[in-house]
């Protein structure tokens, strides 16, 4: 049974940081994608950055590239998600995604998840 459990999220105000984690169980971690997506309120789920686990590649939606990092730990099945200079516009619910292969910018190809975290950015 596949599981990715997340940590990391919170307020902050913006211009803050915040760094989410995400670990996976039950899964072959190498050579699959793993992702962070976000969801605000009265919007649809998108997706923000992602990451092929054998190669180390990223690839990030614009509106966080520059500011936004991700990144893993292979011997701890583990992807972060480093957030620098955060915005209001970045509330949202933030979940870990995985899927096997390697097309890991197909984002609506996800099909495993967390339960989400919170990130919360006032003004």
């Amino acid at each position: 049974q596949v599981q990715l459990a997340e940590s990391g999220g919170g307020s902050v105000q913006a211009g803050g940081s915040l760094t989410l984690s995400c670990t996976a169980s039950g899964y072959t971690y190498s050579g699959n994608c793993m992702a962070w997506f976000r969801q605000a309120p009265g919007k649809g789920r998108e997706g923000v950055a992602a990451i092929y686990t054998t190669s180390g590649s990223t690839i990030y939606t614009n509106s966080v590239k520059g500011r936004f990092t991700i990144s893993q730990d292979n011997a701890k099945n583990t992807v972060y998600l480093q957030m620098n200079i955060l915005k209001p516009e970045d509330t949202a619910m933030y979940y870990c995604a995985a899927r096997s292969g390697i097309r890991c910018f197909m984002w609506h190809e996800y099909n495993y998840w967390g339960q989400g975290t919170q990130v919360t950015v006032s003004s």
